[in-house]
């Protein structure tokens, strides 16, 4: 699958505190891959990396407006982040300032005044990442977690216990892998399974849909019904940070 159809990375550049508070919340229970980057030179690196993403950029803060100027006409002639679609937050709504980052500079996801309100803000920034297909054709934010020894699962089913270690997780459902083939037959309803997420806790109920192609050991289980609210807030964040501590490995 192509990066275009597997979705857009959506980079926060010197998020606003009300962008970490509220507006990501809202984003991540819509599905969206986002990242927040606090570092210039860091952030020139990953958009050479992920070519065909989209980043929101607060000019209110990090460097001087004018040097923002600069560093968003470095980034458009560069042919290595030329493919970066590029957005404006601000609490300035001077129009001058606004022609410069539309018309001047050409940025393509627009100039969103903060002063508008969060839900204002909100509503435009999402309607900006429908526009750009941000999601692709995928529907759920998923995290590897293989390599983390700290998200693990467990289960009751009839006289038996089951532990396993998560393999991946998405809003949606988890594949798991146990010790051994679990004798419990695919389409089984498994009650009040337990996921320990570095150390939060999410209880759900789950649907055994199948083996994994390589391996016995490894089942793929969706939740049915879907987590209730409280519950996926804790594993929209889970995915969030576990992608955010991927991302700054670069």
């Amino acid at each position: 699958m192509s990066e275009t159809e597997n979705g857009k990375k959506v980079f926060f550049l010197y998020p606003q505190s009300v962008i970490q508070e509220e507006l990501i919340s809202f984003l991540l229970k819509n599905e969206y891959e986002v990242y927040f980057l606090n570092d210039l030179t860091k952030a020139t690196r990953i958009f050479k990396r992920f070519t065909n993403s989209i980043c929101f950029i607060n000019i209110d803060d990090g460097i001087k407006e004018a040097e923002w100027e600069q560093y968003i006409k470095s980034l458009k002639n560069n042919k290595a982040t030329a493919g970066l679609q590029i957005g404006i937050l601000s609490y300035n709504n001077d129009p001058a300032l606004m022609q410069k980052y539309l018309m001047d500079l050409g940025v393509e996801c627009g100039f969103i005044q903060l002063k508008l309100g969060v839900k204002q803000s909100t509503d435009i920034i999402l309607k900006v990442l429908e526009a750009n297909e941000a999601k692709g054709r995928r529907k759920f934010v998923r995290a590897n977690c293989e390599n983390d020894p700290r998200v693990v699962m467990n289960f009751g089913y009839k006289d038996s216990s089951y532990e396993g270690k998560i393999l991946d997780l998405s809003s949606v459902g988890i594949a798991c892998k146990f010790p051994s083939p679990i004798p419990i037959d695919n389409k089984t309803v498994i009650p009040k399974i337990q996921l320990n997420l570095r150390g939060s806790l999410v209880q759900a109920n789950a649907i055994i849909l199948s083996r994994r192609y390589d391996s016995e050991n490894i089942l793929v289980m969706v939740f049915n019904p879907r987590l209730k609210e409280s519950e996926l807030l804790k594993v929209h964040n889970f995915i969030h940070k576990t992608l955010q501590k991927d991302l700054d490995k670069f």
